[in-house]
């Protein structure tokens, strides 16, 4: 039997300011939409329950096209970082957590940002040690693509004065060419390759937590990248199925396979698109660069304030083409993180020289920086851009110190790709950003930093319906879901986001004040406020 929704408004985001009175669903599907007294008297034979949205907003189901569901479940879980506005903040959290662990049990934090403190300066592993001179720490930078790590951690990563950087990473030394704790990129794995695994039902917890966070916060999906850490490819996937079951919760989930456990998928007889009744396995994830807050962002022309440091290449030209070859051979597309100009021109060249022939889509990952070439080259592929807007609200206007005026008037032109024709979707990146879309939506809109206050590049501020668009229409289209997701028309999966507010008739600045009233999957009310 079906269900009909009726009594609010209902935007399909066919079209834009597309509205219907009355949506009819039936096996988790929209059935049909249109007028509510049609489409009652069409039905009343098969309705089987009625939804009255008393005068809420109807949307199709919100997908952060982006994040880490495991690192976001870790977050709530772990010690967070992300909004201390001091050294001195991070120290006392710190001392206060190491006096619940025990000798020897790692101290982990996530989500330190330097940026947010007056004095950005990189904390001492001296600190460190002295907090905890028995506990190993680790703790992550809000990109992750940088770590600190006390004394007792380096210890058991054997790190000493003669370590050599890997290819990729950096460890950072003083001039007496000591390491001071800061790691950079795969030179991380040195330490995190000494943390004890964590249990498959660990993980199962972890993802559970996350998902349901993630529910009341209107996202009815997230395509994630997990897969190779935390024990490995198989276990974690297991947790995720566990933890996903499609009975006692449901999630769109689509994870990205890396390039390092692509083996163990094959191995496990998988291929793209395999998975279960809502996880399904993606494209192959590569990194080409790291990030601009630590300066590993690989850019073609030098940091403004770092004049000898065009970021670093995690892969050779060589390494990269290999690696996509090899997701060729298995006939998958690739999911590739580059934030610098360089990396997008780097991957954009890769993909142009071996194309995918099979209609499955590849996406570049962030895309902050570009410049006119690049933008030129990637109007020429069947590519998708995968954008985090929140970004502009965190990065600006330290960014400006990064690469300088000239270039940022080129970085984050989320309206620029739109108006070349170049396809995006939207997510968080969480747990490097707060993952709510509403902070997304609104912060493509207004491109207001979160730091002073201020509007950045305005000429690429988004409408309400194209930002909308990148987490409904976006993220369906580029895992090649524009046929069934994204959208409030027949055929589509029933999956809503309902807000209080009509995000089209509010001020932009009321955005991310809206609350979630519920969010529908498989037109199952997994959320209701």
């Amino acid at each position: 039997m079906g269900v009909l929704w009726y009594g609010g408004t209902i935007y399909t985001m066919h079209a834009e300011g597309e509205q219907v009175e009355a949506v009819f669903t039936n096996n988790g599907q929209i059935v049909e939409t249109g007028e509510l007294e049609v489409i009652k008297k069409k039905y009343e034979k098969n309705i089987d329950t009625s939804y009255d949205l008393n005068g809420k907003v109807m949307y199709p189901g919100f997908v952060d096209s982006h994040l880490h569901i495991i690192g976001h479940g870790e977050k709530l879980l772990h010690l967070d970082l992300s909004k201390m506005s001091s050294p001195e903040q991070i120290i006392h959290a710190l001392q206060q957590r190491v006096k619940d662990l025990h000798q020897g049990e790692w101290l982990i934090g996530e989500g330190w940002n330097e940026n947010q403190w007056e004095n950005p300066e990189i904390i001492h592993k001296r600190v460190l040690d002295e907090i905890a001179p028995n506990n190993p720490m680790m703790l992550t930078r809000v990109c992750r693509h940088a770590i600190l790590a006390n004394s007792a951690a380096m210890s058991l990563a054997n790190i000493e004065q003669d370590t050599i950087d890997p290819q990729g990473g950096k460890i950072v030394r003083d001039e007496q060419g000591e390491a001071i704790g800061y790691f950079l990129d795969t030179a991380q794995e040195l330490i995190k390759n000494k943390i004890p695994d964590v249990t498959e039902s660990h993980l199962e917890k972890v993802v559970k937590a996350s998902v349901d966070d993630l529910l009341q916060l209107g996202l009815v999906g997230g395509h994630s990248e997990d897969l190779n850490y935390y024990g490995g490819f198989k276990k974690t996937l297991n947790a995720f199925k566990k933890g996903i079951d499609g009975k006692e919760r449901k999630f769109r989930t689509h994870l990205l396979v890396h390039h390092e456990v692509l083996d163990d998928m094959i191995n496990e007889g998988l291929q793209y698109g395999d998975g279960a009744d809502f996880i399904e396995l993606g494209a192959v994830k590569i990194f080409s660069d790291g990030a601009l807050g630590g300066r590993t962002a690989w850019l073609s022309e030098p940091y403004e304030d770092d004049p000898d440091n065009y970021g670093i290449a995690i892969h050779s030209m060589e390494e990269l083409e290999t690696l996509v070859k090899k997701a060729r051979d298995r006939e998958m597309p690739v999911a590739v993180h580059a934030i610098g100009d360089k990396a997008v021109w780097a991957i954009a060249k890769t993909i142009k020289k071996y194309p995918l022939k099979n209609g499955r889509r590849d996406r570049i990952i962030h895309a902050q920086v570009v410049n006119e070439d690049v933008l030129s080259l990637l109007q020429e592929l069947d590519v998708v851009l995968d954008i985090q807007p929140t970004f502009v609200a965190s990065d600006f206007p330290w960014i400006i110190d990064r690469i300088g005026q000239r270039r940022v008037k080129q970085s984050y032109p989320w309206k620029t790709f739109l108006n070349k024709g170049i396809a995006c979707a939207a997510g968080s990146d969480a747990p490097i950003e707060d993952v709510n879309p509403l902070l997304g939506i609104e912060a493509a809109v207004l491109r207001k930093s979160y730091i002073d206050g201020k509007k950045y590049n305005e000429s690429e501020q988004l409408s309400v319906y194209e930002a909308i668009s990148l987490y409904t229409k976006g993220s369906a289209y580029v895992i090649c879901h524009e046929h069934d997701r994204g959208q409030i028309i027949p055929g589509y999966v029933a999956d809503f986001t309902i807000l209080d507010k009509d995000l089209f008739k509010i001020k932009p600045e009321e955005i991310s004040s809206s609350r979630v009233e519920m969010t529908v999957i498989d037109e199952e009310i997994v959320y209701k406020r």
